[in-house]
């Protein structure tokens, strides 16, 4: 079967095509662009080039997975409307995956990891992972900080992800090179089971662990005249 996979929940512009069989999951094609002001121009371009690298239509897909992020509400919402938006004009299903998992699930080689994507705002999205690859904490948002006290709690001894690297000095931890954003083989093989199975699809539902920055009014300003 034939999987989309898009994630927008960091600077990084994913789409990816896997291929999930009884056998596991194989990423056939993958598109990656770094550009956080770009979500929205990037996307679409890069699902039609990694469709085309296997020389696939929309129509062939099986169904598609989605980062839910954390992430920053503009760059997130590209990503899980564009996959919501598919899924619905091809009646396939759509699943989601927390983004962080990702990064988290690669990353884990028998030792505790602390995931940190970039939050903005001096803070990061974070989760921990154990040994095997499962989230023990998180997700959450908060300042390096806290993150960083709490990565101590639970014994972690390495952190991965591009909110590790900027906050490197505050974290006190070693930071691996890779993986920096999440992953699309892993998103994928996050979501496997479901797809096998033949799971009914999911609402997207973002983990914004934010509110937005834009508020409705709550009131009307008097007209002086």
């Amino acid at each position: 079967m034939l999987v989309l996979v898009v994630d927008s929940s960091t600077p990084a512009v994913t789409a990816a095509v896997a291929e999930v069989s009884a056998d596991g999951v194989a990423l056939r094609a993958s598109r990656c662009t770094v550009d956080a002001r770009a979500h929205g121009e990037l996307l679409a371009p890069q699902v039609d080039a990694v469709l085309a690298d296997v020389g696939a239509r929309p129509a062939d897909l099986a169904a598609i997975v989605a980062g839910l992020g954390p992430g920053p509400f503009t760059g997130l919402r590209v990503g899980l409307v564009t996959a919501a938006t598919m899924g619905q004009v091809l009646g396939v299903p759509t699943y989601g995956v927390c983004s962080l998992d990702g990064l988290g699930d690669p990353a884990a080689a028998g030792e505790p990891v602390l995931v940190a994507s970039d939050a903005r705002r001096r803070e990061v999205y974070w989760a921990v992972y154990d040994g095997a690859g499962q989230r023990v904490a998180g997700p959450d948002v908060a300042a390096p900080t806290v993150a960083a006290q709490r990565a101590r709690d639970l014994a972690v001894t390495v952190a991965v992800g591009d909110g590790a690297h900027r906050y490197a000095d505050v974290l006190g931890l070693p930071v691996r090179a890779e993986p920096r954003y999440p992953e699309p083989l892993a998103l994928a093989r996050l979501a496997a089971e479901r797809i096998r199975a033949g799971a009914p699809g999911e609402s997207l539902t973002p983990l914004y662990l934010r509110r937005p920055d834009a508020v409705a009014a709550t009131g009307h300003k008097p007209v002086l005249r």
